[in-house]
């Protein structure tokens, strides 16, 4: 397992650690106050001097560090704008590298635009021809302005929470007053989860328009985009997502509660090197090998595929199933083209 500190404190923020985690929760709450003056203070100082885009632009954050599936929701947000005749562009800090090969993967007539400075990204995308800009975890940067702001809760992370570092929450609940749009999204989590934080999210802002989406394992794929059969028990986990316990929740709900399924977890946005995936090999032994589409765009460079040595990669494939609200989110998106003068999303 190679997930180390990361690890401990994803489990850390779930209440975990046995003493020496109730020990540091209490340790971490004059930090998690400074944070959120600093947060407070940053919004006040940045929340009114916002520079207009050059072209419309659609912003997909959260409010936690990650794992609210963001990206396939920027893709979905994509296919819409396509359908509706409109050339969009995705606008990423850069941050994760495999989160822009995901997206030129996916669309790759589409510009992926990375830069630390939103404005400029977008500012290229609408010289290179874009109407469109898709911006992937955007809510926290507030210098861009945007056209609509959706923002993701993961029926996985308890809401409202810690703000870091005693919690995954970069800004508290409150925050979400800013929001034009709220989608309440689930992995492993049931359907009751969901609907839990869509309540105390209604009850804190009952004027914000509110969507509930589940991913759900659509097809299995290997690293080179062919169907193949789900894999079957005993099944290895090797991934570097956020939240690595949820894709353990989506294999075992595909494979059955009998399925023997083991979890290798590496800190999100791990560049993996030849010698994590020949080690992953080695302790896979004859389990079926799974991974993340986030994964399998790493995997498929020539040093880490020769690391594999032939083995088989089963690629789990997400596929978005809206469980309410998809006529708020369409109606949103179909506003917005409207009033920019554009098409209108299917």
């Amino acid at each position: 397992m190679a997930d180390g500190l990361s690890g401990w404190v994803r489990r850390w923020w779930r209440g975990g650690g046995g003493v020496v985690g109730a020990v540091a929760r209490w340790a971490a709450l004059p930090l998690e106050g400074v944070f959120r003056l600093a947060v407070a203070l940053r919004n006040r100082r940045l929340g009114a001097r916002s520079v207009a885009p050059a072209i419309p632009v659609v912003s997909i954050g959260n409010l936690t560090v990650g794992g609210t599936g963001k990206t396939p929701v920027v893709r979905w947000v994509v296919d819409r704008l396509r359908e509706a005749g409109v050339r969009p562009a995705v606008v990423s800090r850069g941050y994760g590298r495999d989160e822009l090969a995901l997206h030129r993967s996916w669309h790759p007539d589409v510009a992926v635009e990375a830069d630390p400075d939103r404005v400029a990204a977008v500012n290229r995308a609408a010289e290179g021809g874009a109407q469109v800009a898709v911006l992937d975890d955007g809510f926290q940067h507030r210098r861009l302005g945007r056209h609509l702001d959706v923002v993701l809760l993961a029926a996985e992370t308890a809401f409202p929470g810690a703000l870091l570092p005693r919690g995954p929450y970069r800004e508290g609940p409150g925050a979400l007053a800013r929001a034009d749009l709220v989608i309440v999204t689930r992995k492993s989590a049931p359907r009751e989860a969901a609907e839990t934080v869509a309540a105390e999210v209604r009850r804190r802002h009952r004027g914000v328009p509110l969507a509930t989406l589940a991913f759900r394992p659509g097809g299995w794929c290997d690293l080179d985009g062919a169907g193949v059969e789900p894999p079957r028990s005993p099944v290895y986990i090797a991934t570097s997502v956020a939240w690595p316990e949820t894709v353990r929740g989506l294999v075992a709900g595909v494979a059955g509660p009998a399925t023997e399924v083991t979890l290798d977890p590496f800190p999100d946005h791990h560049e993996f090197t030849p010698g994590d995936v020949r080690r992953v090999v080695a302790a896979a032994r004859e389990a079926a090998l799974v991974v993340t589409e986030k994964d399998a765009v790493k995997l498929r460079e020539p040093e880490l595929r020769g690391a594999l040595d032939g083995r088989m990669v089963h690629v789990m494939v997400l596929e978005p199933v809206w469980e309410s609200g998809h006529d708020e989110v369409t109606g949103a998106l179909s506003r917005l083209l409207r009033d920019a003068g554009l098409g209108s999303p299917a």
